[in-house]
């Protein structure tokens, strides 16, 4: 949100409050360590939305992406959650293309929650208001 913030990959979750066009977010950032995930269920309880963020250039760990991405849509708590994937890191060499990560996680088959993958690059913004504006115009008003 117009500001480059140095990260490190999360332990536990962090919590921010974003206002854009006038709308409020609660965003739970949690952690994808491995050792992190089976705690996840328990921030899905009255989700709106998903949004994931994937590493464009880290083609080794979609299939850990894919299975864990199936497994939350399967929670009862996410049944009317929409999802919205970022492509990120698409400033970088060899970065898979959205619809390569889409083809990859097999998107297509995703029939029971709206979806929709946004290539983007966090350090410049590129894409993140799409994203944003996606959601946006999919929230249950």
């Amino acid at each position: 949100m117009n500001e480059v913030v140095h990260t490190s990959p999360t332990i536990g979750s962090n919590v921010e409050e974003v206002i854009w066009k006038n709308i409020h977010f609660l965003m739970w950032d949690i952690g994808g360590q491995e050792s992190l995930r089976s705690a996840w269920n328990t921030y899905f309880t009255n989700s709106e939305f998903v949004i994931l963020v994937i590493d464009s250039t880290d083609r080794e760990r979609l299939s850990i992406t894919k299975e864990e991405l199936y497994k939350m849509l399967a929670c009862e708590d996410l049944k009317k959650a929409a999802v919205l994937i970022f492509a990120n890191k698409q400033d970088l060499k060899g970065a898979m293309s959205s619809a390569e990560i889409s083809q990859q996680l097999n998107l297509t088959s995703v029939k029971d929650h709206i979806w929709h993958i946004q290539a983007c690059c966090a350090l410049t913004g590129e894409g993140l208001y799409q994203g944003l504006e996606w959601i946006t115009n999919h929230i249950r008003r």
